[in-house]
């Protein structure tokens, strides 16, 4: 073989490895993007089921909250079901908010675990576009603009407690 085929062997070589660099990374993109989707469906899952809880509280014990508290948590509910402004954030913190400021004998277990699940669940989130972010902004996806036309995934972040949700779960509180 002359120097010339070898340039040429070697220069292949680069180029098959270079596709299938590629081809990996595009499918982990791909598999990162699901797993932030999926993610995305369960958080929301969690919210919903906060935001129902909250409100049964206080259509339940709207005696015991006082027409003030029950309307600012049956208020809060909704506008975290429907934010207005597209704010999820805003409204979910004041839902939160109202929730952890709920006495003690009216917060139904429920309301509890639902907290808990919220804290999880948005970790879980937050982790998969964690993920996705560095991923895509290394040099080589960046330069080859791998998933260039997908948006870049944002974060969620509310005050949902998460410090003691890293802590002990619902379970080991006495």
């Amino acid at each position: 073989m002359t120097s010339t085929s070898w340039v040429l062997l070697a220069l292949a070589v680069l180029v098959v490895l270079l596709l299938a660099w590629a081809a990996f990374t595009l499918t982990r993109l791909r598999r990162l993007a699901g797993r932030v989707d999926r993610a995305w469906v369960t958080l929301e899952g969690t919210l919903a089921r906060r935001a129902e809880l909250a409100d049964a509280v206080a259509r339940e014990h709207a005696d015991e909250l006082g027409p003030l508290r029950a309307d600012a948590l049956r208020s809060a509910a909704a506008a975290a079901r429907r934010p207005s402004g597209g704010d999820r954030e805003v409204a979910e913190n004041a839902l939160g908010r109202l929730v952890r400021e709920l006495p003690e004998p009216l917060r139904a277990p429920e309301l509890d675990d639902a907290g808990w699940r919220v804290g999880l669940a948005r970790r879980f989130y937050n982790d998969a576009v964690r993920d996705t972010r560095a991923l895509r902004r290394r040099p080589g996806p960046r330069t080859l603009r791998l998933h260039a036309r997908r948006p870049m995934p944002r974060f969620f972040d509310i005050d949902d407690g998460l410090d003691a949700v890293v802590g002990t779960g619902p379970a080991g509180r006495g």
